[in-house]
Formats: structure tokens, sequence, C-alpha cells
């Protein structure tokens, strides 16, 4: 064991685990280690490589407002651009030198006695740390479906998560599992390379036109000479996001005609682009708007009409070494199966890592026995100096940077106050907690997770519960205000 005490071990290198490292040396906390199971920073943007991977939120709201970056390439820009931004960021605030990669968390406990949390490794390693911040994000755990047969498939498998760059798929008969966020992002590109292409379709997602832009180089000029040109940019699309977020989602029970109206935007986006009524009513959603993450696209429902896609939706029987055998016995005879089937949020990523609290409450253990609950998304009872950034009600807009941002803002209040009264410890309390609980739930109830149709939606916004506890249904500027307002007291401070 590491028997020296470190300010803070954050698990996780992506956008959430630098922001919380940021805010840490802002308060004069320097002896940090971030751990991270992959080979370099950036979470999913590190990991996620393949084809036709960009933002679904706006480029000019999807990074910090902290630190602009005035050379993104569009308005929803490539992937790869977030890659970079996270370099660029990473370098810029002096990140990567607290950064321990190719390092898996075994789990965290709180020892009483030393009042510190011990961090156990998966090489026998522990680290002894005066704060814990978990940074794991929500996504991060990829599911591979339970199909029968999947194991004794013959040809390629490519998982979305872990795509192989390498591989040629000119010429081949494919398959691609999923149409979520990733699945519509890939399906074009399947298309322009594949002979044959077949999409097996659970559930038909929302797909809403896409206005985009090139910021060519007189653009990006501008933004980085007056800066304040990107900033109303910005304030236009954090405005906008924010606004329909709001609405379409959270205020469901008031402005159920807005909710409405995105739908007919999306109905008409679909009648566009498909002409064949039989095939626009397979990929109509059965739920409404917002009950699943929607995404954008001017390519994914054109896809469909070449003659060599083929849309399925009777469901998979079973997978055979050569094909996939549909419930209507359609059997489709393929060479290389693509998997972009999401990832699993609520089985074994809440919490990512085993946590054993005060009095050995285990978290996960206890959210799924007593709800998934965080006071102001980012505490919990019993777990005493330990910060939760993608936890029950933290999720806040479309952008995970605002989620992040208003998290700093919290930890710079919160450990400010501890170094003020020269306290060791924080814990939020039972009734604090209890009293946060309460008021997500009655605002919940004005939302379309419970007033509107979302029994078809299978999102992964909701739990096995039937309760969708992931976001913290009010809307940025509330969030954002409510971190310089919540009661100190709120907090057992020792």
């Amino acid at each position: 064991m590491n028997t020296d005490r470190l300010d803070a071990v954050i698990v996780g290198a992506g956008f959430g685990g630098m922001g919380a490292a940021i805010q840490l040396n802002r308060l004069g906390y320097d002896d940090i280690v971030i751990l991270d199971r992959e080979d370099d920073l950036g979470g999913t943007w590190h990991v996620n490589r393949y084809p036709g991977l960009t933002v679904d939120v706006p480029s000019t709201t999807y990074s910090y407002w902290f630190e602009p970056n005035p050379y993104w390439s569009r308005l929803y820009a490539p992937g790869a651009e977030l890659k970079q931004y996270a370099d660029h960021v990473a370098e810029k605030y002096g990140l990567r030198r607290y950064m321990r990669f190719n390092t898996t968390v075994d789990g965290a406990r709180w020892d009483e006695d030393s009042q510190t949390w011990l961090v156990s490794l998966s090489g026998g390693e522990t680290l002894r740390t005066r704060f814990l911040i978990l940074a794991t994000g929500y996504l991060c755990q990829p599911k591979t479906p339970d199909i029968p047969g999947i194991e004794d498939f013959g040809g390629t498998v490519l998982h979305a998560q872990e795509w192989d760059d390498a591989y040629s798929l000119e010429g081949k008969k494919a398959a691609i599992i999923g149409t979520g966020s990733t699945g519509v992002q890939l399906i074009p590109k399947l298309a322009e390379d594949v002979d044959e292409l077949t999409v097996y379709q659970r559930t038909p997602i929302w797909v809403m036109p896409k206005f985009d832009v090139a910021f060519g180089p007189a653009a990006q000029r501008l933004f980085a000479r007056f800066p304040v040109t990107q900033r109303l940019l910005r304030m236009s699309s954090d405005l906008f996001m924010d606004l329909m977020v709001t609405i379409a989602m959270w205020k469901f029970r008031q402005f159920r005609p807005v909710n409405s109206a995105a739908a007919r935007i999306g109905a008409l986006h679909r009648f566009l682009a498909i002409r064949d009524k039989g095939l626009r009513r397979k990929l109509t959603p059965n739920y409404d708007f917002g009950c699943k993450r929607p995404t954008l696209s001017n390519t994914y429902y054109r896809t469909f009409t070449k003659p060599h896609v083929h849309l399925e939706t009777a469901g998979i029987e079973r997978i055979e070494p050569d094909g996939i055998v549909g419930r209507d016995g359609t059997k489709r005879v393929i060479d290389t199966l693509v998997l972009a089937t999401g990832f699993d949020v609520w089985e074994s990523n809440l919490p990512a890592i085993p946590v054993i609290g005060r009095e050995g409450r285990d978290l996960g253990k206890w959210w799924r026995e007593n709800r998934f609950q965080a006071y102001e998304g980012m505490t919990v009872p019993l777990f005493p100096n330990m910060l939760t950034q993608a936890s029950p009600y933290a999720w806040v807009g479309m952008s995970w940077f605002d989620t992040v941002e208003y998290q700093m803002r919290h930890m710079n209040r919160l450990l400010g106050e501890l170094q003020r009264r020269g306290a060791e410890t924080f814990e939020v309390t039972e009734e604090a907690n209890a009293r946060f609980l309460d008021r997500m739930l009655t605002l919940l109830d004005d939302s379309v997770f419970h007033l509107g149709d979302c029994v078809n939606s299978r999102s992964y916004w909701f739990n096995s519960s039937g309760e969708a506890p992931l976001f913290r249904p009010t809307s940025i500027r509330q969030a954002v205000k409510e971190q310089d307002r919540f009661p100190l007291s709120d907090y057992a401070i020792a």
C-alpha cells in the first residue's frame, strides 16, 4: 500500500475528470492522481473512433465555457476534433502529469480510522486519498446483446466502441444491430462501402434535421481574434438547447404543444426523405418525443432508400456462423457483424466500481434497494469526501459540459468552505439528500417521462423500475444558480 495520503484520486480521464482536476488546482490541491483503464485521455472521445462519429450537440455548446475552441471545423464537429480538444485542455492546464493510464480500479473503501479513502488497483496497489471523485461517465460500459449464437458467428464482429480501422468494409455483406445515436451516425457510412447492408432495428429513434455549417479559415480567425463573436454564437446555441430540453421534456405538462411540434418536425423530415409508406412506418417511433434520446442526421433516412440497404424489424431469433435468422424466419447471409448496441448504464455502471462508505454501506446495493439518489447529483449520505459526477439527477441539459461545469461550481463552494473552516471532511446529511430527492421527483411529475407515452421507447434513460433518475429536471441556468445558493448546513463538515 502507498501510505502517503493524496489530496484526491479521480477515476476517469475524460472531460469530467479533467474538469474536476482543474477545479481542484484552482483550490490549491496539487497532489492528485487521475486513473483511467484506457491508454490515453479523452474518455468516450478516445474510445470511440467509428466512421461518421460526430457530436450531436453544437460544438459551441459542447465544450468548456472557460476554454472556448475557435478552431472547430463545423458547428457539429467530428469526433477526432473532440479528442484533439481534450489533448489541448490537458496540455494547457498541465493535467497529464496527474494521469495514470492502463490502470483498472477494483474498488474504493472509506477507512474510518484514518478518515481517508482506500482505492484498490487491479495490480494489487492501494492508494490512500482524502477525496475520491468518480468521473467514469454514464456511457463507459459497452453492452453486448444477449442473442443466441452470437459467440458462434464465423465472420468479423466490429464493436462500435472498439472499431478496427484496419478492417476494410469494401465489398462486404454486413449487418448492424442497433439504431440509437451511434447507429444513426454509423449506418450511412457503412452503406457507402459495403455491397449489402442489413439494419436490425428494435426501436425506431426520433431523427431530426441537422442544421450544420462549416467554419472555414476566415470564421476560425474571426473567433480566435475576437472571442466575443464565438461567445455570442455559443450563447445562442446554449439558449436554444436549454430552452428546448426544458420546455419539451421537463415542462411537458405546460408545453405539450411544443413537444408535439418537435414530433411533427421529425415526421416531416422522415416524409421528405422516404416516400415508401411501409418503410416510413417502420422507421416511425411509437412513443413521444423526448422519451428516448433523439438525434440529428440529414442522411440516415435517405440511406434506407438505397437498393442494397435492408431494414429488418421482426427481431432476431438467432445468429448462425454465416448469418442472422429473424423471428419471421428470414435469414440474411453476412460476413461482417457490427454491434451498435449502446452501453449498460444501470447494472454495471452506477457506480462503475464497487464503493463502500461508512458503516459498510455499499453504494450500488444501496441505490438499487433505496432508489437512485444523490444530493445535487454529486454527494451521497455515508460517503464522506466523495463526489460522483455521472450519478442520479446529475445530467443537466444535453451537453455533458453543462453538467461538469455546474459540478465544478459545487466543488468550489463546498471545498472552499472546508478550507475556510480548516475542516477535514464533508458529508451530506440524510435530511438534505431526502429533501433534494423529493424535489426532483416532484419536478419529474411535469415531465414527458411521467406524462408522455414512453412505454415503447426502451430508453436507457429508464431503469428496471421504470424510473428516470439520470437527469436533473431543471434548466441549466437554474442548476448553475443553485450551486451558489445551496445551504452549507446541508453538509456535516468536521
